[in-house]
């Protein structure tokens, strides 16, 4: 029988015949279909996955749990009771806090899995550097990572994903995944008039790596991007202020205290996509979700903001049940914190903010010079 080159729901690899087999055992045929067909796939391909699908129905709904196949009450429950599992950590990291939104959303979704993040704060911020530089610290980071164990890597930094996904997906063994397409994603799906804004970093915007995605999933769509340096920044700021008691009240329940000179920056990023009319804003930063209330306020109620954080981490979610890696239920997780500063008492206080709980002391990591 011959394979059927497909393109990947969870990101750029190729899926052959055996690899759908297992894939449509871990959902039932409902979710199959309807992931196949709100995919990119062409026409023709479709109809060949269809067939395919058709042929394997009869087989795939007859298979018990034990099996391999899970009883499932919906498309989200896609685990198996019975296994197989692996208790390794997932690798995170970021260039800093930003990523521990994503992390955040993981640990949500998937509360038995151990993590180890690592925040590359004394490099922060990215955005500025060189692709190649940045590519290097993705080698780096990445490396370090599966050096202690990870089955799989998260890249949750924009810069760093459009930068070095590639070349990481092509280095190491584990799957990585990175945050544009799960964002890119999002909003294809949530546009509505099909005008799309998108908010990042120099490096991100320059790379053009959001609208290539966009349009790679609805050609249709028109992208307006926007290099906003200054939030990262503003964010850094926000969860420093602290110099009084309201100040410090307010920080800790919006996670981010904002000045009034902030509005003032956002207004001016925000204005030119509010003229351009979307009714769709990708946070193409992993720092960005702490300035929604901020965004949101300038954008007005009618644009949607869309974060990469909870698309991936569903993609963490259906990668490791496809390949049997989801930790076992009566695993018991840990959440190991790692950073590139000396300032880990910061990290920990900021981070803690972020993750929405508190972490343990962060271990201070020396990375070499690139």
């Amino acid at each position: 029988m011959r394979a059927f080159g497909v393109r990947s729901l969870l990101g750029q690899r190729r899926l052959c015949l055996l690899e759908l087999m297992r894939f449509a055992a871990h959902f039932d045929m409902a979710t199959v279909l309807y992931r196949l067909l709100s995919s990119g796939f062409g026409l023709a391909g479709k109809w060949g996955m269809l067939e395919c699908m058709q042929n394997l129905n009869e087989d795939i709904s007859e298979r018990p749990c034990s099996e391999g196949m899970p009883e499932t009450e919906g498309a989200s429950a896609i685990d198996c009771a019975h296994g197989p599992f692996d208790n390794a950590p997932i690798g995170i990291f970021d260039s800093g806090f930003g990523g521990l939104t994503v992390a955040r959303e993981i640990v949500e979704e998937l509360p038995n899995e151990s993590i180890i993040y690592f925040g590359d704060t004394a490099r922060c911020p990215y955005g500025p550097r060189s692709q190649e530089e940045v590519d290097g610290f993705v080698q780096q980071i990445c490396t370090w990572l599966v050096d202690r164990g990870v089955k799989l890597l998260v890249i949750a930094c924009n810069t760093a994903t459009a930068a070095g996904l590639e070349h990481a997906q092509r280095t190491f063994s584990v799957p990585v995944i990175g945050a544009v397409e799960a964002g890119a994603r999002a909003a294809a799906r949530a546009t509505k008039n099909r005008r799309v804004g998108v908010i990042a970093t120099k490096g991100t915007v320059e790379s053009e790596c959001y609208p290539r995605a966009i349009r790679h999933i609805d050609a249709g769509i028109t992208v307006f991007s926007t290099a906003t340096p200054k939030f990262v920044d503003i964010v850094e700021q926000g969860l420093r202020i602290s110099n009084g008691p309201i100040e410090d009240l307010t920080s800790k329940a919006s996670k981010v205290y904002i000045r009034p000179a902030f509005q003032e920056i956002a207004q001016d990023y925000l204005e030119p996509l509010r003229r351009c009319e979307v009714d769709t804003l990708v946070l193409g930063c992993t720092h960005y979700p702490m300035l929604k209330a901020l965004i949101g306020g300038v954008m007005g109620h009618g644009v949607l903001l869309v974060s990469s954080a909870e698309e991936m981490a569903k993609d963490v979610r259906e990668t490791l049940a496809l390949r049997g890696q989801l930790a076992a239920p009566d695993n018991e997780p840990t959440h190991e914190f790692f950073t590139s500063s000396n300032a880990v008492e910061e990290f920990q206080s900021f981070g803690s903010r972020v993750f929405n709980r508190e972490i343990g002391r962060p271990v201070h990591v020396d990375l070499p010079e690139l």
